[in-house]
């Protein structure tokens, strides 16, 4: 057997690229292996798409089991939906619904598992056991659009020839009429108002639809913090429990020593009251003091020694110490 380093270099890099190349196809179609794919296979009919795309979640009773691999039209000009399904029985009277997963748009395919038998993979769950929403987005365009061909002055027109035609019919018709010419009139004379609010409505409509992602994620990491204050909720109300605790003990033990603490405050009571009467001779005091405090510093202040003047420190019979007397000159 020939060793690693005498076979030809270039048939070990082909079957090396060849072998990363299979590698790299199988891991973009690991969802279609059989083995740790996404499941098994399923199809389903249903009259329109409404939104449904793919990469949408497949939830039976709620929980995620699989997600739509592809949504495109059959023979018979319905829309085929082909999904994945791991870890859960199918039966052979399988409902599909598709429905919303939030106000903003989003849908996931939603399936009900029914039957006495397994279902066959090949066989597609038929329109009559599937379901399709009424998105509400495409309502709004369609109305915005709708109203903007309308021509209200010819409504209004119409209203009032109609109105006129029928005057001489019984009382209750005319009312009936006579609101439904002022109805136009006043449609007729909010026709800008209307179409703008049904413009804004339209753009809301489309800017909801744009930021799907950003509103879903802010309504997700809003969620977090709920779930967070919700596991600190008994960090909190602990806390408050011990404070409340905190305040009966210094409740108690105030109460317990009432009598020591009695006249300890009023002692404490006098003497503010005493030095609140003395405050302007306690500041003169103070103020009369500084001066000293600041010599006093300065006998000090020169060295490991103190340096201090006494004047008349001698009795008067021992003569002047100098012809100044105290004066130090």
């Amino acid at each position: 057997m020939k060793s690693f380093q005498k076979r030809n270099p270039l048939a070990i890099a082909a079957v090396g690229i060849t072998v990363i190349l299979l590698g790299l196809l199988a891991a973009a179609n690991a969802d279609e292996l059989p083995l740790i794919g996404a499941g098994t296979t399923y199809s389903a009919q249903f009259e329109e798409a409404a939104g449904l795309k793919p990469g949408n979640e497949v939830r039976i009773a709620g929980i995620k089991v699989g997600k739509v691999a592809d949504v495109e039209l059959d023979e018979d000009n319905l829309v085929r939906v082909t999904f994945y399904v791991k870890d859960a029985w199918m039966g052979d009277q399988t409902r599909a619904d598709i429905k919303l997963k939030s106000l903003l748009g989003q849908k996931f395919l939603s399936v009900d598992p029914a039957g006495s038998k397994p279902m066959d993979p090949d066989e597609v769950i038929p329109v009559e056991r599937t379901t399709s929403p009424y998105d509400v987005l495409e309502a709004f365009r369609d109305l915005s659009k709708t109203v903007d061909e309308i021509d209200t002055d010819q409504l209004a027109q119409s209203f009032d020839v109609l109105s006129e035609t029928f005057k001489d019919t019984p009382e209750e018709l005319r009312g009936a009429l006579t609101g439904l010419s002022r109805l136009s009139d006043t449609i007729a004379k909010r026709d800008q108002q209307l179409a703008k609010l049904l413009a804004n409505t339209r753009e809301v409509s489309e800017t909801l639809a744009d930021r799907d992602e950003q509103l879903v994620k802010l309504m997700k990491d809003g969620n977090v913090l709920l779930a967070e204050l919700n596991r600190r909720k008994a960090a909190i109300s602990s806390l408050l429990e011990g404070s409340q605790k905190l305040a009966e003990q210094l409740n108690g033990l105030v109460d317990d020593n009432a009598k020591q603490l009695g006249p300890v405050l009023k002692d404490l009571d006098k003497l503010t009251n005493l030095l609140h009467r003395n405050r302007k001779a306690l500041g003169e005091g103070i103020e009369a003091f500084a001066p000293f405090v600041r010599q006093f510093n300065n006998v000090l202040g020169n060295g490991r020694w103190f340096d201090i003047y006494l004047c008349g420190f001698l009795l008067p019979q021992a003569g002047p110490i100098n012809e100044h007397g105290c004066d130090p000159r």
